[in-house]
């Protein structure tokens, strides 16, 4: 009966550790710093506010901070990538609207919060109020547009970016 017992355990030790082993090379595989996402639109980078400008060379020693996706005002940090599926813009001759989804992994939520607190004012937009917190969430304004910034965790280490732009008043013809 002892022996029965023994052997119960060490399948259950045994199953344990390749279930452990299968999620860390999951995991592993997943994790794409350097490549860039092809689903993205045509980037602007920070020192050049152009619509669609070619990024900087590779052997350029100056990094990057971060991209311009549909908005030419709001600067997404470079290392975030872009979820086109979830994302959608409306754009007519008044008016650009629409939310952006961003995903990274490893991120420090408050280095986020700054980020965007510091280069949204570059920009020219003036912030109306922040929260920080498990979900962090900033309010910024301009004289025809708001924008609402909210900046999450999940308890594997994503961090998960959604930025919102839409008129503060439209008029009609």
């Amino acid at each position: 009966m002892k022996h029965l017992v023994y052997r119960k355990k060490w399948r259950l030790a045994i199953l344990i550790v390749l279930l452990l082993g299968a999620i860390g090379v999951g995991c592993a595989s997943t994790v794409k710093h350097d490549e860039p996402a092809t689903s993205s639109p045509p980037p602007a980078t920070a020192t050049t506010p152009a619509p669609a400008p070619s990024p900087p060379p590779a052997s350029s020693p100056e990094k990057t901070l971060g991209k311009y996706y549909y908005f030419d005002d709001v600067l997404v940090p470079a290392e975030l990538e872009y979820d086109r599926k979830k994302s959608f813009v409306y754009e007519t001759s008044q008016f650009k609207a629409g939310t952006l989804y961003f995903t990274g992994w490893h991120f420090d939520t408050n280095s986020l919060f700054d980020f965007f607190s510091s280069h949204m004012a570059g920009d020219g937009w003036k912030m109306v109020t922040g929260y920080r917190g498990k979900e962090s969430s900033l309010m910024f304004y301009k004289p025809d547009k708001g924008c609402v910034i909210r900046i999450s965790e999940s308890w594997v280490g994503k961090a998960y970016v959604e930025i919102r732009v839409g008129p503060t008043d439209v008029k009609k013809n």
